[in-house]
C-alpha cells in the first residue's frame, strides 16, 4: 500500500525566512514548494486571466482578493495529487483556509514567530530580482556583488513596501489575517510553533518535526 502523501503548509509574516525553511523541507523531505508569489509572478508574466487581475491589484499596493489567490491555488493544486507538497503563502486568510479544505486534509502547519524588531530589520535590507524573485538580504544572504542579481547580473531593487515606512503597515496586516489562520489549525492539532530571531536555530526543530511526519531523503539535515 502506498504510504499518505503528507499536506503541509508554511505560515509566517513577511521577513520571517519562510523561503530558506522552505527549501530546506524541499531538499531533505522531497516535498513540492509550491509558492503563492512565484505562482503569482509566472502567471504575470505569461498575460493569464489571473495574472492580469492580480497584477491590477498589485499595482495599486492592494493584496489580491481571496477568490483570485484561491482560484489559482487550487488549479495548480489538482496538477500535484499524487505529490508531497508543501504550501508557502497559502492559506494566508481564513477564506482561503477554508477553501483548501474542500480539497484536503493538512497534516503539519508550521508557524514562525519572529520578534518584530528582527522583521523590520530584514525587510529593510532586502533586495530582489523582480524578474525571478530572487531575495537577498544585505546581511545573511548577500549577492555576489553589491546590487546585482548573482544569476543574470541585473540591477536588483528594493520593494516599495520592503521600505521601513511601509513595514509596518504590512506587517500589521499580516498579523490581523494570520491571527484566525493560527487560531483554525491550531484547535485541530496540526499547528507547531516556533519562536525565535535565527534561522538556524529554528531549522532542526522544523527538521524534527517533518521527520516524525516523513522519512527524510538525505541522510544528514542540510545547513
Amino acid at each position: 500500500m502506498a504510504s499518505k502523501l503528507l499536506r503541509a503548509v508554511i505560515l509566517g509574516p513577511p521577513g520571517s525566512g519562510k523561503g530558506t525553511v522552505c527549501q530546506r523541507i524541499a531538499q531533505n523531505f522531497g516535498l513540492q514548494h509550491l509558492s503563492s508569489g512565484h505562482f503569482l509572478r509566472e502567471n504575470i508574466k505569461a498575460n493569464t486571466e489571473v495574472g492580469d487581475v492580480a497584477k491590477q491589484y498589485i499595482e495599486k499596493g492592494r493584496l489580491v482578493p481571496d477568490h483570485v489567490i484561491t482560484r489559482m491555488m487550487l488549479s495548480e493544486l489538482e496538477n500535484r495529487q499524487d505529490q508531497h507538497w508543501l504550501l508557502d503563502g497559502f492559506p494566508m486568510t481564513l477564506v482561503q483556509a477554508e477553501a483548501l479544505d474542500r480539497i484536503c486534509d493538512l497534516d503539519l502547519v508550521i508557524t514562525l514567530n519572529i520578534p518584530f524588531e528582527t522583521l523590520r530589520d530584514r525587510l529593510s535590507r532586502r533586495w530582489i530580482h523582480p524578474p525571478s524573485g530572487r531575495v537577498y538580504n544585505l546581511d545573511f544572504n548577500p549577492p555576489l556583488v553589491h546590487g546585482v542579481d548573482d544569476v543574470t547580473g541585473e540591477r536588483l531593487v528594493q520593494q516599495e513596501d520592503d521600505k521601513p515606512e511601509a513595514v509596518n503597515v504590512r506587517l500589521r496586516q499580516y498579523k490581523e489575517v494570520a491571527k484566525p489562520v493560527v487560531k483554525l489549525y491550531k484547535s485541530r492539532g496540526v499547528l507547531h510553533q516556533f519562536s525565535g530571531t535565527d534561522t538556524d536555530k529554528i531549522w532542526p526543530c522544523v527538521y524534527t518535526v517533518f521527520s516524525n511526519k516523513i522519512t527524510p531523503i538525505q541522510s544528514r539535515e542540510a545547513c
